[in-house]
């Protein structure tokens, strides 16, 4: 990765998630599955990375994160890391991160708020990989506020266990997981 600042801040994310995964995990939006190659092999754990996009290192190419081939309650952690706001169908992915995970399981979810997210865009955008090769797709958005993205995920009956402020508190980490019956 030539943008030496990108790969900085995705190494901040990725530390600050790493503590958080438990067991077997999938990243859905996985990018160049970066979070789980150092997952794996600091764990040794079973992970996979999934993306709708060809990147150089996804381990699978969906056309849809809403439709995975996988079984029902089959992962411990599923992450979505800076990507949820690139994902048009949302709510039906999140419903489907719901499917795959175990009772007892947790999602992660890391975002920006969406004025810190069009500055970024707008400040990033020579030496973005991602906008340079994919760019925003229709349905795509600049990030979520605090209050948008529980709002998603109490849709589905999730709830928040946990946030963290990191990045100088301009970026969030999110974690929700089922409620038990």
């Amino acid at each position: 990765m030539k943008d030496k600042l990108g790969k900085y801040l995705l190494n901040i994310r990725i530390n600050n998630v790493l503590p958080f995964i438990k067991e077997k995990m999938i990243d859905i939006g996985c990018g160049t599955n970066e979070l789980v190659r150092t997952y794996k092999s600091i764990s040794n754990k079973e992970a996979i990375g999934v993306d709708v996009y060809p990147w150089e290192g996804v381990d699978l190419t969906v056309e849809n994160t809403a439709n995975l081939p996988f079984s029902d309650k089959e992962f411990d952690t599923v992450c979505c890391i800076a990507t949820l706001n690139h994902i048009p169908n949302r709510k039906d992915v999140i419903k489907e991160m719901k499917r795959i995970l175990k009772d007892d399981g947790q999602i992660i979810i890391t975002m920006i708020t969406p004025k810190i997210s069009r500055i970024w865009h707008f400040l990033r955008k020579p030496w973005d990989v991602d906008q340079k090769e994919r760019g925003m797709k229709e349905g795509e958005v600049y990030g979520f506020t605090k209050k948008q993205i529980i709002s998603l995920f109490k849709e589905e009956n999730l709830y928040l266990e946990k946030m963290k402020k990191f990045m100088f508190g301009l970026n969030r980490i999110y974690i929700f997981k089922k409620y038990q019956n």
